[in-house]
């Protein structure tokens, strides 16, 4: 291996777990390298496309994975700096307390975390300074203890949205603001955010999304101790004769093989290919993966249960930004239903382009267009629980297989009869006096096959961590208990999944194990 190949970090995979760690370790001056499959998105007026984004999935990876029956799997996910942070819809919430901790659901347990909400919260809160989150505290009535209020106010809501949150006040809810990381000021005419209709599911052409390429990636960057490869896809990692530490880093980049070594090797591949990548670097000494001794590398794969619904209206929804507003009463459960059901909120504003991808069933009088002119554009989050048969593996030709069954499913169907009972008791709409309600339609986002529910957006815990080595391949700071070298730092490391957007505690944690890793290399 070539002298200049060595260094201090290297960071595999720049999204939200390793973008944000690279910016936290990039003023300390050692010398980093970021290693991306991808490259950068390029910028072009197909990125406010909603033909080109989600219909033609034109960034969407082209890789092939296979399913427990080996059926082929295209997986809606994105291989570019910055990660799927490029295209997600930017609700950075934190997990609730609670979730921290043991919970009993209908359909099972969620296991608690080996460290406390309290150990994370500082962690949280430099995360939302850190990506710019806009948010009220107090609105939402699960909403944790914070040791500091939002940096930012709250995305104001347009008139539609307003109504709407008035409404659910008035039969007894406390909807609140939704906590959004864009780089948006109201009362700046030249705000660098413009408040688009392409935000969700889009690229931004303005860098006015917060996301992990623009808040960390590219000021890492600006220090002269971190650089950068694109296109370098890690094929394995080869440790020493012990075992107990990676000592290479077999990368294939523009059809050539490199080999890259470093004192301490993050992997942040997202989920599913951090552990198809543990799992492709087994050898003598871990002959079942790398750091797999306790069988778990790949099992506890979760993704949420989640549901897109469209609720047609007769009044019309002119909202351009309709990500503002939230619900979270029935995050853990009702005095009829004593258990968690989960989040409602709202994907970016559906259009009649996107709406012929996997389009509903037509309400009477009504066409694609006219739908989405008329629609709001809900999206429902209850929790799956971990389950070692969701899982992980990779075929004879080392293809990612992902093996998963939708679990604890009854307290998300109670979710969505819940939201369908408020919306049949809505107010009459104020400019035309007629009832606004028409009906509640399922939406599948994705066209073709498709993993079960809402794709891979969320994916986690398939490396979690934990307090026992026989049944979790990390301890408390992220590191591998038998690779003394090798961190984890996306959400591979989430023991249970809470039910709200994972990317705000992906970030907290990649900055809470980047203070460990300073620490540790003083």
């Amino acid at each position: 291996m070539p002298a200049n190949n060595r260094y201090d970090v290297i960071i595999i995979g720049t999204g939200a777990g390793g973008g944000t760690l690279a910016g936290r370790l990039a003023p300390t001056g050692r010398k980093i390298l970021l290693l991306e499959r991808g490259g950068y998105v390029p910028r072009s007026t197909d990125n406010w496309n909603p033909r080109v984004v989600n219909l033609e999935g034109h960034y969407q990876t082209r890789e092939v994975w296979r399913d427990r029956d080996g059926k082929d799997l295209h997986p809606h996910t994105n291989y570019y700096v910055g990660g799927n942070t490029k295209f997600y819809g930017a609700a950075l919430f934190r997990l609730r307390q609670q979730d921290f901790g043991q919970l009993r659901h209908h359909g099972g347990i969620s296991p608690a975390w080996p460290v406390s909400y309290e150990e994370f919260e500082p962690y949280y809160s430099r995360a939302e300074h850190l990506y710019h989150v806009h948010g009220c505290r107090g609105e939402d009535p699960t909403d944790p203890p914070a040791g500091a209020p939002y940096c930012h106010p709250p995305v104001s809501h347009e008139p539609r949205m307003q109504q709407l949150s008035e409404d659910f006040a008035r039969l007894g809810l406390r909807p609140f603001h939704t906590p959004l990381g864009v780089m948006l000021d109201e009362t700046n005419p030249r705000s660098r955010c413009i408040r688009c209709a392409t935000c969700d599911g889009f690229p931004c052409l303005l860098d006015a999304k917060s996301d992990a390429q623009v808040v960390a990636v590219d000021p890492a960057l600006s220090h002269p101790n971190v650089q950068l490869l694109t296109g370098a896809f890690v094929e394995r990692l080869e440790t020493s004769p012990s075992g107990r530490e990676v000592t290479r880093i077999l990368v294939r980049r523009d059809g050539r093989r490199e080999e890259y070594g470093a004192d301490i090797v993050v992997v942040s591949c997202g989920a599913i290919n951090s552990a198809a990548l543990l799992l492709r670097s087994a050898n003598n000494r871990h002959p079942n993966g790398l750091a797999n001794g306790s069988g778990a590398v790949g099992r506890h794969y979760m993704g949420h249960v989640n549901s897109v619904l469209m609720a047609i209206s007769k009044c019309p929804n002119p909202t351009v930004f309709q990500k503002t507003l939230s619900v979270n009463d029935f995050y853990f459960g009702e005095e009829e239903w004593p258990y968690p059901m989960g989040h409602i909120s709202f994907v970016g504003k559906l259009d009649g382009e996107t709406l012929k991808a996997g389009a509903p069933a037509i309400a009477p009088g009504f066409t694609l267009e006219l739908m989405a002119r008329h629609s709001l554009d809900f999206w429902l989050t209850s929790e799956d629980l971990p389950d070692p048969d969701n899982r992980v593996t990779l075929d004879q030709a080392g293809s990612v297989v992902l093996s998963y069954r939708p679990n604890n499913q009854e307290g998300h169907q109670r979710l969505i009869a819940r939201l369908k009972d408020l919306m049949q008791q809505q107010t009459r709409c104020p400019v035309h006096g007629h009832e606004c309600h028409v009906g509640l339609f399922a939406r599948n986002l994705f066209a073709g096959q498709r993993i079960p529910l809402a794709g891979v957006a969320h994916q986690n815990g398939t490396i979690r961590f934990g307090s026992d080595s026989r049944t979790s391949p990390l301890d408390r700071n992220c590191r591998a208990y038998e690779v003394d070298n090798l961190y984890v730092v996306d959400g591979s490391f989430f023991p249970s999944s809470g039910a709200v957007n994972p990317a705000l505690t992906i970030m907290a944690n990649a900055l809470r194990v980047g203070d460990h890793l300073e620490e540790r290399m003083r």
